[in-house]
């Protein structure tokens, strides 16, 4: 039985992170909601053709930001850095209130990237090295602070576009982060797991007595530490590309179907207003799936739940080729969000469980970095079907093949750790 003290500790750690990954989800979807207004107007701030090379830049800078910060977290720690993220997001957020065009803009969105890109990994380390023993669950609850953020990007919108105007979005969004990065500071601690990959076990011993945590017995060779071809040889070289794809095909969906599907389900005969309705159905699923997803990966295994639920994801998208009514609809749109949108945090959370912490952030990292040019891949996979007039059925059904992908990558990879 843990004490409720400890509990409580440790609680304050996966809080902190999950109010971190709101800020991140906030940051990361507020330049889309922005986009009508700034393209719109008689006289638009920018042109819909500049509105996509910013939020592609945005884009390349989470990579680069995942697999930069991913390597600085197992090198500097998981405190320091995360702290570092939060605060270059909100600032750069900040900045781009005041953007005189859309190169400055592009260029704030490009650098704020590098923290919205190492906030994730960075999180998903923390929380699962303080989640005694339930890393599926704590990875899983903490990505819900995304969506979370994602859906008060669009209330704030609501309230503050009509009358404050888009500069207020960025001002307001950036202030939290400010409040949030002294709070870190003075409460969230360092992670033992990392200081005993750094050979600090008696700071370990003591964070790990005050939050309830069983240390592993100390290991007469030292862990190697972390760097990108570290990932690539050894025991890590199967399991490190299996995660790079997979973690490709995810985000590919995620974004990809984000992106087209109200217009893929016009293409099938429904309404535009049904397919937003869809869309937030979609999204509604995978705050569900979330809450899910993680409990049933730590009953039955990270891997083995991620590969189903890609598998899932896959054989739903097919299905939603045929027509069908709402009835049946409705449910197949909320349970094919339920397992393509929490497929992805299941793989972090087996990254997360199954490198050793000298290298952990730095697989988060490159999963996530990886990730992103799926992201990147996504929208223009849709937008090339539906140019082509593929959209119904066949857009349904290269996305079930990612799904498939996916899960026959995923399949591939190894329990490393039982290694090491």
């Amino acid at each position: 039985m843990i004490p409720t003290s400890q509990s409580t500790a440790a609680r304050t750690v996966a809080i902190l992170c999950w109010i971190a990954v709101v800020l991140d989800g906030f940051d990361l979807v507020v330049l889309g909601a922005l986009i009508p207004t700034l393209t719109g107007g008689d006289m638009p701030w920018m042109t819909p053709a500049q509105a996509t090379f910013v939020s592609t830049i945005s884009l390349v800078g989470m990579t680069l930001g995942a697999l930069s910060i991913g390597i600085a977290t197992d090198w500097l720690g998981r405190r320091k850095v995360m702290i570092f993220a939060v605060l270059v997001f909100s600032a750069l957020t900040l900045a781009c209130a005041f953007a005189q065009s859309y190169v400055q803009l592009g260029i704030f969105r490009f650098l704020a990237g590098f923290g919205l890109g190492g906030c994730l990994p960075t999180a998903i380390a923390m929380v699962t090295e303080f989640s005694r023993g339930r890393a599926g669950k704590a990875s899983t609850t903490v990505m819900t602070g995304y969506h979370v953020g994602a859906v008060s990007t669009a209330l704030l919108g609501l309230l503050v576009l009509p009358t404050l105007g888009w500069h207020a979005m960025f001002i307001i969004g950036a202030i939290p982060g400010f409040i949030l990065a002294p709070v870190m500071y003075r409460t969230l601690p360092e992670s033992p797991s990392f200081l005993l990959a750094t050979g600090r076990r008696a700071e370990a011993e003591a964070i790990a007595s005050r939050y309830g945590l069983v240390l592993p017995e100390a290991s007469p060779v030292p862990e190697e530490r972390a760097s990108l071809p570290t990932l690539f040889r050894g025991a890590f070289l199967r399991n490190s590309i299996a995660i790079c794809v997979t973690s490709f095909m995810g985000l590919l969906l995620v974004y990809g179907l984000n992106t087209w599907l109200p217009k893929l389900m016009v293409t099938a005969g429904y309404s535009l207003t049904g397919g937003l309705w869809l869309l937030l159905l979609l999204n509604a699923g995978a705050i569900a799936g979330l809450l899910v997803a993680g409990q049933v990966g730590d009953r039955v295994g990270l891997k083995l739940a991620a590969v189903a639920w890609f598998l899932c994801g896959a054989v739903l998208l097919a299905v939603l080729s045929i027509r069908m009514g709402p009835v049946l609809l409705y449910p197949m749109v909320f349970l094919t969000g339920c397992f393509v949108f929490s497929a992805q945090v299941l793989v972090y959370a087996f990254v997360a469980s199954n490198y050793p912490p000298g290298v952990r952030a730095t697989a988060l990292g490159v999963a996530a970095g990886v990730g992103r040019m799926g992201a990147i891949a996504g929208p223009l996979v849709g937008g090339t079907l539906v140019s082509m007039g593929l959209g119904h059925p066949w857009g349904f059904y290269v996305f079930a093949a990612v799904g498939l992908l996916g899960a026959l990558a995923l399949a591939q990879s190894t329990v490393i750790r039982q290694k090491l």
